[in-house]
């Protein structure tokens, strides 16, 4: 089998979202192996997960020249830019995060010679399943060395033929999460928490709208949530909600933090309220750090194969206020439970360490490598 000495990374920026964190986390797992590595991005943001100083971060996006020309041209300089690095670096293989980067790595990879693998990161449903995607997946899938998916449900969504060369790959939880010591329960704040952006398909609307049930059986407990704001609007309705509620006294909008396994490690709960999910980086580092969990059982189902209900977690419908009010009522007014579903989640660490999964991103890559050679050799 191949041994592949060279990697890049192809996706938009590594702001502060969980296709980037993972991508960091590889990146600078493979840098710690001895891998040469790249991490080629069309942007950067004012926020971004930190690489380590062996990786080579390479902007293959729009340049000061390119941004007067129109939509199309500016299309095609993109795909032209990252062509330009594939064939001046000659990475032994391109892997690509998330949705348009997809598309971007296997147009600009032909001819190469460098196969690529996608990653799919989101529910493919409303975001794989749009007319300009019905085109363009029949004509650039195929041509894909591999593809990397987190869920059954995301890798049933394609076609036979993306899913016989792909491999199921659950997210890496950072180190600092794994190795963070938890307060045990009668020293931990009556505290609620959530950390993500601020945006629609997160729903937190919905979960204030059930703390705030919460709230009236348990006056005692607060819900504080760590997350920057997406400017989609919102953070506007989330502080609506609080104040039309005068819930300013124990509904908290806490902004971004970079020490969550600090910030975090003190609460009774965790809660995830999205509408769908790839595979949701927060759960598992709330799960690794012993945090009781309550989770919707969202799309494209990463939830359900991450908690078992009752054992290590709890499940509720989506978008469901009243179940997920009676579900952290039910970590508030049990003890046993929350112990339980802690001590379980915290097992997480054993199948996704940062070890555990860059090793198995290795082998597959490894295998993608030594399938193109062979295929190369026979064309």
């Amino acid at each position: 089998m191949e041994q592949i000495k060279s990697i890049a990374f192809h996706l938009n920026c590594l702001c502060q979202g969980g296709a980037e964190r993972v991508v960091s986390t590889l990146a600078n797992s493979f840098a710690d192996k001895g891998l040469k590595v790249y991490v080629t991005t069309e942007w950067r943001d004012e926020d971004e997960f930190v690489l380590d100083e062996r990786v080579q971060r390479v902007n293959v996006g729009l340049r000061a020249e390119d941004e007067s020309r129109d939509r199309a041209s500016k299309f095609m300089l993109r795909i032209s830019h990252l062509k330009e690095f594939l064939k001046k670096e000659k990475p032994d293989v391109l892997v690509a995060f998330t949705h348009r980067p997809n598309y971007r790595a296997l147009t600009a990879a032909r001819g190469t010679g460098v196969p690529t693998v996608i990653a799919v990161r989101i529910n493919p449903v409303g975001w794989y399943d749009h007319w300009d995607d019905k085109i363009q997946i029949p004509l650039l899938f195929p041509k894909a060395a591999g593809a990397v998916f987190q869920t059954k449900e995301q890798r049933d969504f394609f076609k036979p033929y993306l899913q016989d060369n792909s491999r199921i790959i659950i997210n890496p939880v950072n180190q600092k999460y794994i190795d963070a010591v938890p307060p045990s329960y009668e020293d931990r704040a009556k505290l609620v928490v959530q950390s993500s952006r601020l945006v629609d398909f997160k729903n937190q609307p919905m979960l204030l709208r059930a703390f705030i049930k919460v709230h009236s059986k348990h006056p005692d407990y607060k819900l504080r949530i760590y997350g920057p704001d997406s400017k989609d609007g919102t953070k506007a309705k989330l502080e609506k909600i609080i104040s039309d509620n005068a819930a300013q006294d124990y509904i908290e909008l806490s902004g971004a933090s970079m020490q969550l396994e600090k910030d975090m490690i003190g609460a009774q709960i965790f809660v995830l309220s999205s509408d769908y999910e790839g595979m949701p980086n927060v759960l598992m580092e709330a799960m690794a750090m012993g945090l009781p969990c309550v989770a919707t059982d969202c799309p494209p189902g990463a939830p359900r194969e991450l908690i078992k209900d009752g054992e290590n977690g709890l499940l509720v419908p989506v978008g469901d206020e009243t179940a997920m009010a009676d579900a952290i009522d039910r970590y508030i007014e049990s003890d046993e439970l929350r112990k339980k579903c802690g001590t379980n989640a915290r097992k997480i660490r054993d199948i996704a360490g940062t070890d555990v999964i860059s090793g198995q991103w290795l082998e597959y890559l490894n295998e993608v490598v030594s399938r193109s050679a062979v295929k190369r050799a026979k064309s």
